[in-house]
């Protein structure tokens, strides 16, 4: 069952990536992509809202003249934990037939969603889908993952910052941190 918390509930806790690793971290990524796609130029597809932060780093970082396009999906609601339905709150503009897709995510937890948007995404018939995911949380995956670009891999905690959000709150911090709950503990 899935923890409902109000974000006045939640105490933010110690810092898990500071800023500067971050940073550091998006630009080795943006190097790999730049040589991995050289000559084929992705459609970097965002995951609203969490990967918006991630996704504008990332995207500056890149040596190619990349497309950018959005997706908003939801398999939280106002919850901690996923709830394991997954729903397309907002759908691409851009047709993929032929296209070099790369899906840029916040965080992959279960896997759940992950599994369901590639599955829908490969059904348009893209060049190539691949994902960069700038964490995956260890050890969470109900479903098999495929992540071709992974920023950091973190213990099974809540976190905030840099993207992430509890209740549309705290995606501003430059780092990401733990996040708790009044009595009730965030994973």
């Amino acid at each position: 069952m899935s923890e409902e918390v109000g974000p006045e509930a939640v105490v933010l806790g110690e810092v898990v990536i500071p800023a500067e690793k971050i940073s550091a971290r998006v630009g080795e990524l943006a190097e790999q992509i730049s040589r991995d796609y050289a000559g084929r130029p992705p459609l970097l597809l965002g995951v609203l809202k969490g990967a918006f932060v991630f996704l504008a780093d990332l995207a500056r970082a890149i040596r190619l003249p990349v497309e950018l396009d959005f997706m908003a999906v939801s398999s939280y609601g106002a919850a901690t934990k996923t709830s394991g339905i997954v729903r397309i709150v907002k759908d691409l503009d851009t047709d993929l037939s032929g296209r070099d897709v790369l899906v840029v995510e916040d965080i992959v937890d279960s896997g759940l969603t992950l599994s369901y948007l590639r599955k829908g995404l490969l059904a348009r018939e893209p060049a190539s889908l691949e994902v960069c995911a700038l964490l995956v949380k260890r050890g969470q995956q109900r479903a098999p993952i495929d992540i071709a670009y992974t920023g950091f891999e973190i213990p099974p905690i809540f976190v905030v910052g840099y993207g992430l959000d509890v209740g549309e709150r705290w995606r501003n911090l430059p780092d990401i941190r733990a996040a708790r709950g009044e009595g009730v503990e965030l994973s």
